[in-house]
């Protein structure tokens, strides 16, 4: 894959983090080959059940703590067009219709961006990640078909594999293990049981290196 061929990467997402476990390492060989990478990152994921390991941050404190630690994970991957769009964690299936839509319109309008990297609608668990998907998808059945980006998409549904089969995109990460490690850390309110069992010499610590550490996996996509 020729990471230099792409003229803007717009990476969207809902939550702080989701661009940590994936898709970091691909974000960075972007950026490495010089070219220009959006991350619009929907809510501050404020209403997330994980408050540290052990905890550290409050309910009340988690907005910040989490927004600190996105903007740390940018600076780690080069990332200097980060949008903290600010949405409602939590809530994104229930925007007025057409509202996220509107937003990824706009952002398209505004970047043309070649490529754009979320997850794979009916096939990201979270109600929040298909809200983002469907967003995406619904932007793009607009435009003339000549014109739209490029999908790399994340699914991690237990349906995956039988229903999509093997991924048709597979990023290398070789040599940027350290540096994902370290957007990994950065998010150190969601991330600390899977650090610790990264740094294990367990079957738990192999298993969470073979998924994360080696390769990242993606979908494309065709709109009708």
């Amino acid at each position: 894959m020729d990471f230099s061929n792409e003229n803007h990467v717009l990476v969207v997402f809902p939550h702080p983090d989701d661009e940590a476990f994936g898709v970091s390492g691909t974000i960075m060989k972007y950026v490495d080959a010089g070219v220009p990478v959006t991350y619009a990152c929907l809510t501050f994921g404020d209403m997330g059940r994980n408050l540290g390991y052990p905890p550290f941050a409050t309910r009340e404190s988690l907005h910040t703590v989490r927004k600190k630690e996105v903007e740390e994970s940018a600076l780690i991957m080069g990332v200097t067009d980060l949008r903290l769009l600010g949405f409602r964690d939590k809530t994104l299936e229930f925007e007025e219709h057409g509202k996220l839509k509107g937003v990824i319109e706009d952002m398209i309008s505004e970047l043309s961006p070649s490529r754009i990297i979320t997850f794979y609608p009916g096939y990201s668990v979270h109600p929040d990640h298909e809200a983002t998907a469907d967003a995406v998808i619904d932007a793009l059945k607009d435009m003339p078909k000549d014109k739209r980006p490029k999908l790399q998409l994340v699914a991690f549904d237990n349906r995956t594999f039988d229903d999509l089969g093997q991924p048709d995109i597979v990023i290398d990460i070789e040599g940027y293990t350290e540096r994902k490690m370290k957007v990994m850390a950065a998010h150190r309110s969601q991330t600390g049981k899977l650090l610790e069992d990264l740094a294990s010499d367990t079957h738990e610590g192999d298993e969470a290196r073979t998924r994360w550490m080696q390769y990242e996996n993606f979908y494309s996509y065709d709109i009708e």
